[in-house]
C-alpha cells in the first residue's frame, strides 16, 4: 500500500531523536513533523538510553543522530545503533558536515546525512528519499571521490568494526573500558568462557592478535583519529 504523501514513513509510524542539544531538538521535532507528518517522536540525550529503548521496545520507523554525543566518541555511536537495529534508517545530522565525516558517517551504516544549518527543504528532500529506500547526502558530496585511493586506516576500522554482533560491540566496549574478562562476564551475567569465546571472536573480526591492538582498531574510529588526518 502506498504511503500518505504527507506521512512518508507511514501514518503510525514513529522517530526518535539523539541530541543532546535541547532548542535544536525542539526545532527538529517541528521539522519532522513537517516534513514527514510523524507525530510521535521520543528525545534522548545520550546513546545509553536510546540503545535500552530500541532495544527494549518496538523500534522507531526513523532514528535521528547527532555524532557528537556526551557519552560516546566519534563514530562508535552511529555503529552501535546501526548494529543493533539494522533495519531502521539512521539518519545523520550535525554540525560537523566535512566530507570526510559525511563519506564515514555513511560507510558505518548512515542512511543519510543533513547538516544542522541545511534549510527545511533539504530536510524534507532527505527523508523523502530515505523513505523511499535511498540514501541520501547533500548535494556537494561525492561518495566517488577518491574512490581509486587506498583506503585509510580509520575506513579499515570501521568496515572491520561493522562485522561485529551487538554482543560482541559491547564487549569490546567494555575492553576499551578496561575491564578484565572476569569483570564482563559479571557486567553482562554470562559465563567467563562464554566472554572468552567473544573476544576470540572479536580478534578475528579485527584481524588481530590482542586485545590490545583490537581497542586501538575501535580508537581508529574515532573522531580524534578523523579530525587528525589530513585531506
Amino acid at each position: 500500500m502506498t504511503a500518505d504523501p504527507q506521512h512518508i514513513f507511514g501514518r503510525d509510524a514513529r522517530a526518535m531523536i539523539v541530541d543532546d542539544h535541547p532548542l535544536f531538538c525542539d526545532a527538529l521535532q517541528l521539522t519532522l513533523r513537517a516534513v514527514t507528518g510523524i507525530e510521535t517522536i521520543t528525545v534522548f540525550e545520550r546513546l545509553e538510553p536510546a540503545l535500552a529503548a530500541v532495544l527494549d521496545g518496538p523500534p522507531p520507523d526513523v532514528i535521528v543522530l547527532d555524532l557528537n554525543l556526551p557519552d560516546v566518541t566519534g563514530l562508535d555511536g552511529l555503529i552501535r545503533l546501526h548494529r543493533s537495529v539494522p533495519q531502521v534508517p539512521l539518519v545523520v545530522v550535525s554540525s560537523m558536515a566535512d566530507h570526510r565525516i559525511i563519506c564515514a558517517a555513511i560507510r558505518a551504516g548512515a542512511s543519510g546525512f543533513v547538516p544542522k544549518h541545511a534549510q527545511r527543504d533539504t530536510f524534507r528532500t532527505a527523508f523523502q528519499a530515505i523513505a523511499a529506500g535511498q540514501v541520501y547526502v547533500p548535494d556537494d558530496i561525492d561518495m566517488t571521490e577518491g574512490a581509486e585511493v587506498p583506503v585509510t586506516d580509520r575506513e579499515d576500522a570501521v568496515a572491520r568494526l561493522r562485522q561485529l554482533t551487538r554482543q560482541q560491540g559491547t564487549i569490546l566496549q567494555l575492553i576499551c573500558e578496561g575491564k578484565l574478562n572476569k569483570q564482563i562476564a559479571y557486567d553482562l551475567s554470562i559465563a567467563e568462557t562464554t566472554v572468552k569465546a567473544h573476544v576470540t571472536a572479536i580478534m578475528r573480526k579485527l584481524g588481530v592478535q590482542s586485545r590490545t591492538q583490537a581497542v586501538l582498531i575501535a580508537q581508529e574510529a574515532s573522531y580524534s583519529s578523523l579530525l587528525q588526518k589530513t585531506p
